[in-house]
């Protein structure tokens, strides 16, 4: 490397170049000689070791500036060689050449094709144009170069696309003579002055990403998104995938092509969002990321063209040969499609056309035409490698589809795809940008005396610097020598060439390899499932909105053409959103019940609806049907009995049914929630009522039974009181023979008394004990109980009471 850069630059002087050409002839001839000699066998060997040995050495150009150059600039190639072969290159010189300009599109294309050199198809090096030595290059080593070439000495006689080539000749060990040893093509349009009539060009600026949002919500008011993961963040932060789109494409003269989803996702993280993070929901911590974005993306887009596809971007193709036999299908595109235009309104603050249908690649047929214009689109985007115009030139891309008012607008295919593959590579970046400049040209040149109207469709989801390589394709535009900006609008609606193709494909010439990448039909009978699901659920919701657009939003993401080549995940993605909403439905349900024993004639059955969601529920019935009604009747003389449910949330509601029995036995019961429209809700929920019916002997019996307490009671009450009265009777007659003994008693103790102080010698001694008692006993009433004495204890128990019983008492028998 050292070595090259010594002598980069140098231009050979005429002794030098006579004594090559000297040197060459000497060591051809007696090659020749062999070469006459030898069998045919022997030259079709040498041919291939040729065509092998001009692949030995790789040759990169890394940069080409400038890309479109005109008089009076100075042509800037720069590069590298590499050795991939075993041996060690010698004497080696890196020259430039210049070929003949090209005359049609399909010479360009060519030439793109061809890797080794061939002495029939490549120009000799540049006669006066300088050349790098490499006097030593080792196996697997590289040496960079460099050439600074004026325009003038290009050999340009004319304006056109020329063939721009950097050769390495040299000498390997087992061959000591010059020859080609490696060869890297490319393109150099040159237009010097303006042409009369500029091809008008449309490039789109697609701004899709994949699905991130979940059909789930935060409990607030707000209803936070929860998205599926963080990735979106970083396409979005500065240097991102978005963020470089955006950033480019302000800039640049392009028509923005928006999937509404993307918008809508950025605008939730902006205002607040959650992430899962296994079983939990994290916030999320973006939110000043996607305001930043939004901002810029509102500004770059205010006054340009913008095109919303619909929302989530449905995959058409899949939909038209896997999914319009599946019913309802074509429902969620037209939901789609009449969310694009508000959505893009209500973040962006623009206006955005929603009649175009862009299928994966631009591929067509008649089912996808029909499926793309059954939500209102009547302009398809389709490319020419689908649509094929049997032309010479390249005609205007707008022209009538098929048979009826539908305008189909055919993207170029060799300037669409340009940009695709790996771009980071420096090398494939400055080839792509040469080749569509160069085709560009071409178009232009096929018919200089009309003027055309082309439009290019990349890939729908560019990569940082497959981005980054269109927009220096569109800057090496911006001379406008041959083309003129237009956007998608104004190319659908430019006159059709007469000839251009108006046919769509036949379903037999859509490609296979698109065709295998498409949603199976199991998709769309999940899809179809969910929607079911929430269809049923939303009618007994008091707030239906808060589960109906969340839900409806992921529906439409499952069709996305973002899923395409990755089944597993798209399927994942489909089980989470159908799961949550059956976790959603099971809120409301039936609590189970034990089985139930009824004895009499009639009795309640209570039936418990539980509802475990954030909001009320409404518009729903509980049908409890009984399984045989001869034994256990609901309602009178029918099986079956309903009643209405509304539940607030977070509550449960008992709900009472009247049951009438007649048999004896067990009555199997089902109960089931059921929609206004008669739709079944949730499980049935069954379970066991035992009757056992009461007769009327029976009835006698418990009558005859009642009968007997009562009258034992009232005798008992009787009895008591009888009791009662002659005790009291009782102690008033003994009070008042009490009362009289004690007044004789106190008498006869003051005679006593007075005797004995006049007589008694003895004063002292104790009074003689009461007449009629024996000393230490107690008298006796006249009903033969015993008198109570002012020292007896106080009784434990009150008396009874003579009133009736109350209603909690027990009665002694």
């Amino acid at each position: 490397m050292a070595e090259a850069a010594d002598i980069q630059g140098t231009s050979p002087s005429p002794a030098r170049r006579w004594l090559r050409r000297t040197i060459t002839v000497a060591v051809g001839a007696p090659l020749l000689a062999g070469l006459l000699q030898a069998p045919a066998v022997t030259s079709t060997a040498s041919a291939a070791e040729d065509s092998t040995g001009s692949k030995t050495v790789d040759v990169s150009l890394d940069t080409l500036s400038p890309s479109a150059p005109v008089e009076g600039d100075t042509v800037k190639v720069t590069g590298t060689v590499t050795n991939r072969g075993k041996k060690t290159i010698t004497d080696a010189t890196v020259d430039l050449r210049v070929g003949p300009r090209m005359t049609s599109r399909s010479e360009i294309d060519q030439a793109t094709d061809r890797t080794g050199y061939r002495d029939d198809s490549d120009p000799a090096p540049l006669e006066d144009a300088p050349v790098v030595k490499i006097p030593r290059l080792a196996a697997g080593l590289s040496a960079d170069f460099s050439f600074s070439v004026p325009v003038s000495e290009l050999g340009l006689d004319d304006a056109g696309v020329y063939q721009l080539g950097v050769s390495l000749t040299g000498q390997t060990s087992d061959r000591r003579y010059d020859r080609v040893l490696g060869i890297e093509r490319t393109f150099l349009p040159y237009q010097p002055d303006p042409t009369e009539k500029k091809t008008q060009l449309t490039y789109l600026w697609p701004l899709i990403s994949s699905a991130h949002v979940s059909a789930e919500t935060a409990t607030d008011d707000q209803q936070t998104p929860v998205f599926e993961d963080d990735a979106l963040a970083t396409e979005l932060k500065p240097g991102g995938r978005l963020d470089q789109l955006v950033s480019l494409g302000k800039d640049l003269p392009v028509t923005w092509v928006v999937d509404p989803d993307l918008l809508a996702s950025v605008d939730a993280m902006a205002n607040g969002y959650r992430v899962k993070e296994g079983s939990l929901h994290v916030p999320g911590k973006n939110q000043a990321v996607a305001r930043s974005w939004l901002d810029a993306l509102e500004k770059a887009v205010q006054g340009r063209k913008v095109v919303a596809l619909p929302f989530a971007d449905p995959d058409l193709a899949s939909l038209a040969h896997r999914g319009k036999d599946v019913p309802g299908s074509l429902e969620h595109l037209q939901s789609a499609t009449a969310l694009a235009g508000v959505t893009v309104e209500t973040v962006l603050h623009t206006r955005a056309a929603t009649d175009f249908a862009w299928p994966a690649d631009g591929a067509v047929d008649p089912s996808i035409v029909a499926v793309a214009t059954s939500a209102g689109a009547d302009k398809v985007i389709a490319r020419s490698d689908s649509v094929r115009d049997e032309l010479s030139y390249t005609p205007t891309a707008a022209r009538p589809f098929g048979t009826g008012s539908t305008t189909a607008v055919v993207s170029d295919a060799l300037l669409s795809t340009a940009f695709e593959g790996d771009m980071l590579r420096a090398e494939n970046s400055t080839r792509a940008v040469q080749e569509f400049l160069s085709q560009s040209l071409a178009v232009t040149l096929e018919q200089p005396e009309d003027q055309r109207s082309i439009v290019v469709a990349p890939q729908r989801v560019p990569s940082i610097s497959q981005a980054q390589t269109m927009a220096s394709a569109l800057k090496g535009l911006s001379g406008r020598r041959w083309t003129q900006p237009s956007d998608l609008v104004a190319a659908a609606a430019a006159k059709p060439d007469p000839d251009a193709s108006t046919r769509v494909p036949s379903s037999s010439r859509y490609p296979k390899k698109l065709r295998d990448r498409e949603l199976p039909v199991q998709a769309f009978r999940d899809m179809k499932t969910t929607r079911d699901e929430l269809d049923d659920f939303k009618v007994i919701l008091t707030q239906p909105d808060r589960v109906v657009t969340p839900f409806g939003n992921a529906i439409n993401r499952e069709m996305s053409t973002s899923w395409r080549g990755q089944a597993r995940a798209a399927a994942l993605y489909r089980i989470n959103v159908l799961e949550y909403l059956q976790t959603l439905t099971e809120g409301v349900q039936l609590v189970d019940k034990s089985d139930l024993t009824l004895s009499g004639r009639s009795a309640t059955i209570p039936v418990t609806v539980q509802n475990k969601l954030l909001q009320g529920v409404e518009n729903l019935e509980l049908r409890l049907v009984s399984s045989n009604k001869g034994r256990l009747k609901l309602n009178g003389d029918e099986g079956v009995a309903e009643l209405p449910v509304k539940i607030n949330g977070g509550h449960s509601q008992s709900v009472k049914f009247t049951a009438t029995a007649s048999v004896n036995g067990q009555v199997p019961m089902t109960a089931q929630l059921y929609t206004e429209d008669g739709t079944p809700y949730g499980q049935p929920m069954m379970f066991i009522v035992k009757v056992s019916e009461i007769t009327a002997t029976v009835m006698l019996v418990i009558a005859g039974g009642v009968l007997l307490l009562v009258l034992a009671g009232v005798r008992m009450y009787t009895q008591r009181k009888r009791v009662a009265a002659r005790n009291a009777e009782a102690g008033a007659a003994e009070a008042e023979a009490a009362d009289t003994q004690r007044a004789e008693n106190t008498e006869n103790t003051e005679n006593a008394e007075a005797q004995k102080t006049d007589d008694d010698p003895h004063p002292d001694d104790s009074t003689p004990p009461v007449p009629g008692t024996a000393s230490g006993t107690v008298p006796e009433r006249a009903d033969g109980d015993e008198a109570e004495q002012p020292s007896d204890p106080e009784p434990d128990t009150g008396s009874e009471s003579g009133d009736p019983s109350g209603p909690g008492e027990k009665v002694d028998r």
